[in-house]
């Protein structure tokens, strides 16, 4: 009978190990007496609530057609799972919050596309069908594209279907500066391919790495956020918010950064005029991410399609700066402004040591990416927190 019983739970170990082959719950209670939401500033008529906890390392969000949200991880040693979020009574908080997929390889990527739900991974791009119709049982992915490269430094994905119907999925630099792309010129890239993996191209060049992009809801043409490389001071480089009207052309890394800082190792080889200007340098070392224009109707008539960036906050600036919400208005394809939307995940600034010098705070939460709902509200994830927020505006 011992034998029997062992070989049982074997079994069912072995399944709960497996990638897509069984579901956890995870608590979806609010901890509003956990996280301090009060110090999150907001412009007057908005209201942030937490739509969903129990999200470990929380980062981008993809919406179902059937109202399910669904979120990428990445951190290691937690950040293998894929998970879904329902708000089944429509009270703009999920009841459940499920794992759909674990043991994965930092799945940080999630996109929706004819009803099947698109993961991003270090070096592959699976495919669950049919996927809200088997949230308690989503059996195995199918495998679309596993020959990507599987360098873990930039590997982390950010994917999306573009208006033209393929797959875009970047791949970052190995690397804080090197030049790679002469190897192989995938790297400090973004690729598309078609939704089965094939017809892969390379769209645009010399991205170090993008980890937030979408398309103008007007002339849809790609805008997306890319990160500036460390080491060269605390305000140099600035993180970028580019756009690319066509395919082919080179944003500057790593010859030039920020549209108009030469490389002191590459810059010799290419002038910065040989490339394409950001449409917007943003804060240095932010870590700007998660990107999305707002195309809801619940906030304020000013806010419709312009772009709300999820910065992640520095880490290894004397100053920390970042873990906030920004909000770009363009008038047309012009950036016109940039300013900060929603602040307050950073707190209690003070000097690291004795005399000054570098600061810290405290940082209890980091967003990571944006996503408009069909009534108009905006989730925020955060992967420091482990929550999905919802933010709202009441007249």
């Amino acid at each position: 009978m011992r034998t029997v019983f062992a070989l049982v739970f074997a079994l069912a170990a072995a399944v709960a190990s497996h990638p897509g082959s069984t579901q956890e719950r995870a608590s979806a209670s609010t901890p509003s007496a956990d996280l301090p939401l009060n110090l999150i500033k907001l412009p007057p008529g908005f209201t942030i609530d937490v739509y969903a906890s129990g999200v470990t390392n929380a980062r981008e969000l993809a919406l179902g057609q059937k109202g399910t949200v669904f979120v990428g991880s990445r951190n290691k040693p937690d950040g293998d799972k894929v998970y879904a979020l329902v708000d089944k009574n429509g009270d703009q908080k999920a009841d459940q919050v499920l794992v759909i997929a674990k043991g994965l390889n930092q799945p940080n990527g999630v996109a929706v596309h004819n009803g099947s739900l698109y993961v991003g991974e270090i070096s592959r791009i699976t495919r669950f069908d049919n996927i809200e119709s088997r949230l308690e049982s989503p059996g195995e992915p199918v495998v679309v594209n596993d020959a990507l490269p599987k360098d873990e430094h930039h590997g982390q994905k950010f994917i999306a279907f573009g208006p033209d119907g393929l797959l875009y999925v970047p791949v970052g630099a190995p690397c804080n500066i090197c030049d790679k792309e002469k190897d192989d010129p995938r790297y400090a890239s973004i690729l598309r391919m078609k939704p089965d993996g094939s017809g892969v191209e390379v769209f645009a060049h010399g991205v170090r790495n993008t980890v937030g992009f979408d398309w103008h809801p007007a002339t849809r043409e790609m805008w997306f956020t890319d990160n500036g490389r460390d080491n060269l001071g605390d305000d140099v480089p600035r993180d970028e918010l580019n756009t690319a009207s066509k395919k082919g052309l080179h944003f500057g890394y790593p010859f030039c950064h920020q549209g108009d800082v030469s490389d002191p190792e590459f810059g010799k080889a290419r002038p910065c005029s040989g490339f394409q200007a950001p449409a917007r340098p943003l804060d240095a070392h932010v870590a700007a991410i998660g990107m999305r224009f707002y195309t809801g109707k619940m906030f304020p008539a000013e806010y419709r399609n312009q772009i709300i960036i999820a910065e992640h906050g520095s880490w290894n600036r004397a100053v920390p700066q970042g873990y906030r919400l920004s909000l770009v208005k363009l008038d047309g394809n012009k950036v016109v402004s940039y300013t900060r939307f929603a602040e307050g995940w950073l707190r209690g600034m003070k000097p690291a040591a004795a005399g000054g010098g570098a600061m810290i705070g405290d940082v209890w939460g980091r967003p990571a990416d944006v996503l408009v709902m069909p009534d108009g509200a905006l989730l925020v994830s955060d992967d420091k927190a482990g929550v999905v927020y919802r933010i709202s505006y009441s007249r």
